[in-house]
């Protein structure tokens, strides 16, 4: 769905004063899509999504090192000393770490579902989001016998050069973090971002997103479309997502449906399936 002219002030904001832009809202009111849709827009490329958990740290957004396998090529080469000519094999820069590349142009990196995260997380991404530079102390080890090395990075196939193991941003990325509103962060981490809030879609949003997925617009979805608006806030947060699979189930049987005591009925067992906590 395209922002609105207010939406597309707090992005333009975000992207002019380089802070990272946050979008809250309920699932499927298309934080997430923002990040492809700027990158669309803006011919900015592939989007590097970090999808976040419960165990993502600031080091697995920046880079993994492979420390047992580099040590088991060095004992099958017979030489534990070269590693310093096989280290960037066993480097691998994670979407964070990719995106703070001397790229020409910014990145955009998609930080999904920052919910997730431990406490410690958002604190952690403030010195990044301030200094765009990192380091690796890894290469910083070596750099006096390899000044520049080339590793592995977040697009697949495609491997970049760090010299000194110091990463420092040329154009500052697109940085787009989602949240569910599931829970608060930290006041610091708050003031550098700015925050975008997607409402609900609305029945002619959602009515669009229908169409777009399951090219089908008759009065049976339309019906059903309106029941969801209605019957949205008994169930709680319930993701646009949800009315996709309610509408493909009802429509395989929509054929055989003689009146509308009959979709009505099919459309609570939809309900009951897919609304959270009914069985």
């Amino acid at each position: 769905m395209r922002p609105k002219r207010d939406q597309l002030d707090i992005i333009n904001a975000a992207l002019m004063l380089r802070r990272p832009l946050l979008v809250t809202g309920n699932p499927g009111v298309g934080k997430s899509g923002l990040a492809y849709q700027i990158a669309r827009d803006l011919g900015l490329g592939r989007v590097l999504h970090w999808s976040i958990t419960s165990r993502s740290t600031m080091r697995s957004g920046l880079y993994d090192y492979d420390a047992i396998g580099r040590a088991q090529a060095a004992a099958d080469a017979g030489d534990a000393t070269t590693g310093a000519s096989l280290v960037g094999d066993f480097i691998h820069l994670g979407p964070l770490g990719t995106a703070l590349l001397p790229h020409a142009r910014p990145r955009v990196l998609l930080i999904d579902e920052l919910d997730k995260c431990d406490v410690d997380l958002p604190n952690d991404l403030l010195n990044v989001f301030e200094d765009g530079t990192y380091t690796v102390p890894e290469l910083i080890r070596l750099r006096s016998r390899q000044e520049a090395v080339e590793v592995h990075i977040a697009d697949p196939g495609r491997r970049a050069t760090i010299r000194d193991g110091v990463v420092t941003c040329h154009a500052f990325p697109v940085i787009v973090i989602t949240s569910n509103g599931e829970r608060d962060f930290p006041a610091p981490f708050l003031r550098r971002c700015l925050r975008l809030d997607l409402p609900d879609l609305d029945e002619s949003a959602l009515a669009d997103l229908v169409a777009a997925h399951l090219s089908v617009s008759d009065e049976h979805v339309r019906e059903l479309i309106r029941t969801f608006v209605e019957r949205r806030g008994e169930h709680g947060t319930v993701a646009a997502d949800q009315l996709l699979n309610a509408v493909f189930l009802a429509l395989s049987g929509v054929d055989s449906l003689a009146s509308a005591s009959e979709w009505d009925r099919l459309f609570d067992a939809v309900w009951r399936r897919l609304a959270p906590g009914r069985l």
